[in-house]
């Protein structure tokens, strides 16, 4: 099979496979890693190998990038203590007890097995991005969890550089060269993000051509990685840091029909991508086993020992946080809802394939690096095991908990929402009537509309509209003054905390359609 027909085999299966998942409400990740794994041990499936330079550099940087959009800058300095935590402290610990199991577990020595729980120290804003969809967690603990995926990620990296630094020189790194390496990395990621960040918002803030700023939108997060990577720094953290920052402003950055073509054409693209890697990583897991040495034919018990590590680890070190939160908040009763969520939540997925993929073929010396394969079979393990034990009980243990969002709850904050921002419309519309700034019939038609809204006028008020006679031209115009100033009002409602980010995206969305709807 030649790698064109492989591309074309997954996006078939991985569109098959979500179309199937959104039809059962089930969650596509993990069925996408069950039916990878079911077409990959077929007899007539030639193995499939993936070059790192895909995974880390064509694939990783969109959906790293689309998953930090998600994130508000607002919220995000809400959670940064407990992110801050998890980010740095749940990684190193996770690292350190994996590379102990997996030296007593597996025949990896302690170089290589630190490695392996530099690759698995972390939970994957893909995976966690895809599964947290279905969810209606409350938006503090979603913008938690999916912000720790993140952060997490970008320091596992950096330790995963400094674990593979070690095990190609056989050495041990001293702690100090390990810490200095590991601000390097990270900062100089940081900085790099910001940069491209701040270039990216120049570029469009002066712009408004559509293809040229979705091409911009499609760049963007391969340009911070790339540039990044160039400098000796994460690419990881670059490409975090830029799409948070970018996504705090992108709603002031273009109109509404450029905003709304981006993000048709982005969803596409990660549509594709997310689908076709999850499946790719079942797909992978067999020919991997395949190619294992004699003495690592007990890989499967090194599987659930690291699998149930990583979530073991999870769960000790998010319960007393939590405890140690409550309390400090003078919660009367220590709650397990929240952590439970949090700790199930913590799949792993592209990150640790993409950070395996590219461990180097030798050491310095030139020799192979010992029991590569190894570590590649335990780190696709882990992930498809994570995927599917806590990708299909995740959405139960939620709906167990009880924590999450009623629709009605969701539709009253919406429709409260609305009422707010079509009383600041009317107020405008009065201040220019007041001012003879827009003509009589113009201004009773929209007068009426938001009435309408604000539930003011029946139904047999509307029928009173139809023989209004007046400019179509003058309707239009003024209709979307009136959206900019109910698009002001969102954005005040946002920054006092009346309506979360959901929320807002969502009515911003609907505003967007409105105002292209009215397009000569």
């Amino acid at each position: 099979m030649t790698g064109l027909a492989v591309v074309l085999f997954l996006v078939a299966l991985a569109t098959m496979v979500a179309t199937g998942a959104r039809h059962w409400r089930i969650p596509a990740p993990s069925l996408l890693v069950v039916a990878g794994v079911a077409v990959g041990a077929l007899p007539w499936m030639p193995d499939v190998r993936v070059d790192p330079e895909v995974i880390s550099v064509l694939v990783l940087p969109p959906l790293l990038y689309a998953s930090a959009e998600e994130i508000s800058w607002r919220d995000l300095r809400e959670v940064w203590r407990p992110v801050t935590v998890l980010a740095f402290g749940l990684v190193l610990a996770s690292a350190a007890v994996v590379c102990t199991v997996a030296s007593l577990t597996t025949p990896l020595a302690g170089p290589m097995a630190f490695v392996l729980g530099a690759v698995l120290a972390s939970t994957d804003p893909v995976a966690v991005t895809a599964l947290g969809r279905r969810l209606a967690l409350p938006p503090r603990v979603q913008v938690m969890v999916q912000a720790e995926s993140l952060f997490n990620d970008a320091t596992s990296l950096v330790l995963f550089k400094v674990a593979v630094g070690a095990a190609v020189i056989s050495g041990a790194v001293s702690p100090p060269r390990a810490v200095g390496e590991f601000v390097l990395l990270g900062g100089g990621g940081a900085l790099v993000g910001a940069a491209v960040a701040g270039m990216v918002v120049l570029i469009r803030k002066r712009t408004e051509d559509p293809v040229l700023e979705t091409v911009i939108a499609l760049v963007t997060p391969y340009a911070a990685y790339v540039l990044a990577e160039d400098l000796n720094t994460s690419g990881v953290t670059a490409v975090v840091l830029a799409g948070v920052l970018i996504g705090s402003t992108g709603h002031k950055l273009a109109s509404a029909p450029i905003r709304l073509q981006v993000h048709a054409v982005y969803a596409t693209v990660v549509f594709l991508l997310e689908n076709v890697v999850f499946a790719l990583i079942g797909l992978e897991l067999p020919s991997l086993v395949r190619a294992l040495a004699p003495d690592e034919r007990g890989w499967p018990l090194g599987v659930l020992a690291v699998a149930a590590t990583v979530i073991a680890v999870r769960l000790l070190w998010i319960f007393p946080l939590s405890a140690v939160m409550q309390h400090r908040r003078g919660a009367g009763r220590i709650s397990w809802r929240v952590p439970a969520v949090a700790s199930w939540a913590g799949t792993r997925g592209v990150m640790p394939l993409a950070a395996a993929l590219s461990i180097p073929l030798t050491t310095s010396d030139g020799e192979s690096l010992p029991h590569r394969s190894l570590v590649l079979t335990l780190t696709t393990g882990v992930i498809a095991l994570t995927l599917v034990v806590q990708g299909f009980t995740l959405a139960p243990l939620v709906r167990r908990s009880g924590i999450a969002l009623e629709p009605e709850h969701t539709a009253r904050e919406e429709a409260r929402a609305r009422g707010s921002l079509a009383h600041a419309a009317l107020l405008h519309l009065e201040k220019l009537v007041d001012l003879e700034a827009v003509p009589t019939a113009v201004a009773d038609q929209l007068r009426r509309d938001l009435e309408n809204r604000l539930g003011a006028v029946d139904e047999a008020g509307t029928d009173e509209t139809a023989g209004l006679r007046f400019a179509i031209a003058d309707h239009r115009a003024m209709r979307r003054a009136l959206i900019d100033v109910e698009s002001e009002e969102l954005q005040r409602l946002y920054e006092t905390h009346a309506i979360s980010d959901t929320t807002r995206r969502r009515i911003q969305r609907s505003l967007d359609l409105e105002d292209l709807g009215l397009a000569d």
